[in-house]
């Protein structure tokens, strides 16, 4: 007699069905014992490992859309508790931290208004300290009124005299800020501008713009609510990307580098070359000056504008793109480089023992890839 059983207690039999073990004669189970073994192994490996559920989840968010890929394999939220939650997060990005989103914490902020700082904001100005401190003052998210004035920060703006760079440069920048946010908090929770300045006598209230590190920084607060619900393989992409585990196809993930011809504004549609992510959690970032320029008497203004001499950069380096332990040191590290050119990046790479990179830079016209040692490129 043939009894169905779970996989628990079960072996497969040269008939393909399942039988119980203990209906068998003594003698039968000597002889099978072996292949019992062997195709009890199979059967438990095939029938009763769970697959992987490998979701793709969608929206739009900071001026463009997001996709996140999660194996939610073992994970007991729902599909859609999983998306309304990461809606939920990016909603509270925008609201927090978005300098075009004019009724969030930063613009009112940036507007000399008091506001009261939810966790994001006190988090990504932590965050920011510590990034103007490693690049040396290349990455300052509190020259917001240098990047506006070159019309490459919220507002419009078009080739300043030196004059007034200079007057701007001098009332801005990270050198004139309290260092702890949440020091000079009052007793109800409040942030003013004011209480922000190092010298109370400045009358130059502080502007912050988080451009340089907030792509970075929604990545890995999306991650940290993936890794908080059990997801371990996941690619999480706001423009920049953040991923850890391995793709549906059970290998690590890869990931192509736009190249960097003036005008590429679609990502993915012409690429210089396609990199596979190493073992671990990472962040991705690529910045570049391709995308974001005007030209002005013949000469090309790069987005891409130096917090310390307050001008756009001009140099051959045309991308960067960065590998780091999580997005916002990525996203970070990916501008500190378009700031310091070429070979100081790769100085700069070559002393860091987490980071990688992959530099495309113009040598006599020809676009030429330059990779830490750690950077496999896969074509």
């Amino acid at each position: 007699m043939f009894i169905y059983t779970t996989c628990k207690d079960a072996h497969f039999n040269l008939k393909n069905r399942y039988i119980c073990a203990n209906t068998l004669p003594m003698r039968m189970k000597t002889l099978l014992s072996p292949l019992y073994i062997l195709l009890s192994a199979i059967l438990l490996a095939v029938s009763c490992q769970q697959a992987d559920k490998y979701v793709q989840f969608t929206g739009y968010a900071q001026g463009g859309t997001w996709s996140v890929k999660a194996n939610l394999t073992g994970v007991s939220v729902s599909e859609k508790e999983i998306k309304d939650s990461l809606d939920s997060i990016l909603a509270q990005i925008d609201n927090s931290l978005s300098g075009y989103n004019k009724g969030s914490l930063l613009s009112t902020f940036n507007a000399g208004g008091d506001i009261i700082p939810d966790s994001l904001f006190l988090d990504i100005y932590g965050r920011a300290v510590a990034v103007y401190d490693a690049t040396e003052g290349c990455v300052d998210v509190a020259s917001a009124p240098l990047f506006d004035v070159w019309g490459f920060g919220f507002k419009s703006g078009e080739m300043p005299s030196d004059e007034r760079v200079a007057q701007i440069l001098a009332g801005c920048g990270m050198r004139r800020l309290q260092r702890d946010m949440t020091s000079v908090l009052s007793d109800n929770g409040k942030l003013s501008p004011k209480s922000l300045l190092l010298n109370s006598a400045d009358e130059i209230m502080p502007q912050l713009n988080y451009n340089a590190i907030a792509q970075g920084y929604s990545c890995d607060v999306v991650a940290a609510y993936l890794y908080s619900i059990g997801v371990k393989d996941m690619m999480v992409d706001i423009g920049e990307i953040y991923c850890d585990g391995v793709n549906p196809s059970g290998n690590s993930w890869t990931i192509g580098i736009d190249s960097p011809v003036d005008g590429n504004d679609t990502p993915g549609q012409n690429l210089q070359a396609v990199f596979r992510v190493p073992e671990g959690p990472h962040g991705v970032v690529t910045s570049g000056n391709y995308r974001k320029f005007y030209v002005k008497d013949g000469k090309k203004y790069a987005h891409t504008v130096d917090p310390r001499t307050g001008y756009p950069v001009s140099h051959t380096l045309l991308s960067a793109t960065i590998l780091a332990p999580d997005a916002t040191l990525a996203d970070a590290y990916a501008t500190h480089c378009m700031v310091i050119g070429l070979e100081q990046s790769q100085n700069f790479l070559a002393s860091q023992p987490d980071v990688e990179g992959c530099l495309i830079y113009d040598e006599g016209g020809v676009f030429k890839v330059w990779t830490s040692d750690g950077f496999v490129i896969e074509q």
